[in-house]
């Protein structure tokens, strides 16, 4: 799927990317200089292989295997998650470190791509055993160069959280780090404890609220799929309830929109009145399931194919596919998972003018509060701390100044117009936490790309497919890279 979607963008890009190249090569040279760079940002650099002797708690041994995939060293360090699943494969692995390096180039997070997997269903395994699978294979990793702070940043990903990072860094600093003051780096999605960063367990949410705020705000593009501007009065259909898609429900919700229908792996729930998200979450961290949610009915079809405005896919990969297409009733499609719609789906969800807010934009906030945590590790001091008091003065010294001019100007030395800052400034006044800074940042990064989205889109005359728009976007900046650099070694 992912190269079926890049090789679309490298086949419009082409001929464009010929044309720029400030060079007295002759065409057909300058041609092929072109096509032997986009050959190469396809391609999968290096692939690590392992296999992970494990005695289990019953005292029988068990090798588990294990993939670290670097796509693309044209920028240091490769990022890219760990995930555990049985349904791992070299392949997943490769394909999942390509989108994250075209992900990293749409933000413009100076990152490689790069993904980690092994293969084991965690619910299987004690936390005892999960946690010598985490460190050996971390070891392994640090052996062969596939993890570090310069080289190799890890990440949360499917069924791993801050625990196993956590466990990740305290390995990697404890060996091949250990004289390494920057050793923690070697991961993101930390706890806070261990120099994680605030704001991060949500940034996906997050993201995915200011990613689609950009569409469903932009009158032209509500005007192609026949919707109003705005969230006010839109129903969305949430499938999968983890960190991912509590967070985004929580953030539409506040913004005015109504989730109709959630749906997991063991059952769904439908109510056309709205769901709550927080009686949801504090439902489902009781009870462990959403099955049986008292404000809703159970729903026994597909949660894709359930009537709504916004469809938001955010579990596993390939849910849309060119079965179900046809059936999907939602106008916008917002990928919070990767890779939920196959390329037969993407190609008739365009026949019927349907938006699809592309995965490798619209879920990228993970990975760029992961830059923010990791900058946060190399500098060694939390956002904010340095300014943080003088901010707060310089504040009140602006509010005290306003006061003693208007007392002057209108003649009132006995000092009795008190300034009374609104309750948006007096929220603000002590200046911004680490917090607010990570969310400022955020918006603005999902803000900047998603116009450099719509600017590609407009360019190639692409309409509705924003997929092909955020694709020549990374791929533009990779070339960029890798022909500025040389290229050649």
């Amino acid at each position: 799927m992912v190269e079926a979607f890049c090789g679309r963008a490298v086949r419009v890009a082409e001929a464009d990317l010929v044309q720029q190249l400030r060079s007295a090569r002759p065409p057909a040279e300058k041609r092929q200089w072109v096509q032997g760079i986009l050959e190469t940002i396809q391609r999968c650099s290096h692939v690590l292989e392992v296999s992970i002797p494990v005695r289990r708690d019953s005292g029988h041994w068990e090798v588990v295997e294990g993939w670290r995939a670097q796509h693309s060293q044209h920028m240091l360090p490769c990022k890219g998650g760990v995930r555990f699943s049985e349904s791992m494969c070299i392949d997943d692995v490769k394909a999942l470190a390509a989108l994250m390096t075209y992900k990293c180039a749409v933000v413009d997070v100076p990152f490689g791509g790069a993904m980690a997997g092994v293969k084991i269903d965690p619910k299987k395994y004690s936390e005892g055993e999960l946690e010598k699978i985490t460190r050996q294979f971390t070891i392994e990793m640090a052996k062969k160069g596939f993890i570090g702070p310069g080289t190799d940043v890890a990440a949360p990903d499917v069924n791993t959280g801050e625990r196993e990072m956590s466990w990740i860094a305290d390995t990697y600093s404890r060996t091949l780090g250990y004289k390494d003051i920057n050793a923690h780096a070697c991961v993101t999605g930390k706890p806070i404890s261990q120099g994680g960063i605030h704001g991060r367990e949500s940034a996906p949410g997050r993201g995915l609220l200011h990613g689609i705020e950009n569409y469903v705000n932009n009158p032209m593009y509500m005007n192609l799929i026949g919707l109003s501007p705005g969230f006010p009065g839109k129903t969305f259909v949430l499938q999968g309830f983890g960190k991912v898609g509590l967070h985004a429900m929580r953030y539409l919700h506040r913004y005015g929109a109504c989730c109709v229908c959630v749906g997991e792996a063991d059952g769904a729930i439908y109510n056309p009145s709205g769901i709550d998200p927080k009686e949801l979450g504090d439902y489902r961290q009781e009870h462990g399931t959403i099955v049986g949610f008292p404000r809703a009915e159970p729903y026994e079809g597909s949660v894709l194919e359930v009537p709504c405005d916004i469809l938001i896919p955010a579990a596993m990969e390939k849910q849309l596919t060119k079965e179900n297409a046809h059936r999907v009733k939602a106008k916008i499609i917002v990928e919070a998972a990767n890779g939920p719609t196959t390329p037969a789906a993407h190609e008739i969800f365009l026949q019927r003018e349907i938006l699809v807010i592309p995965d490798l934009f619209v879920n990228a906030g993970g990975v760029t509060v992961s830059f923010f945590e990791w900058l946060k590790n190399l500098n060694h001091v939390s956002y904010g701390r340095l300014t943080f008091k003088y901010e707060r003065d310089s504040n009140y010294h602006l509010l005290l100044s306003v006061q003693h001019s208007l007392e002057r100007s209108l003649g009132r030395a006995r000092g009795d117009i008190p300034i009374v800052p609104s309750p948006e400034f007096q929220a603000r006044v002590a200046g911004a936490s680490e917090k607010d800074i990570v969310q400022s940042g955020l918006a603005y990064t999902m803000d900047r790309s998603a116009q450099q989205i719509m600017t590609m889109a407009a360019r190639y005359g692409l309409g509705l497919d924003q997929r092909t728009a955020a694709y020549l976007c990374a791929i533009e900046k990779v070339f960029r890279v890798y022909n500025e650099a040389g290229f050649a070694y």
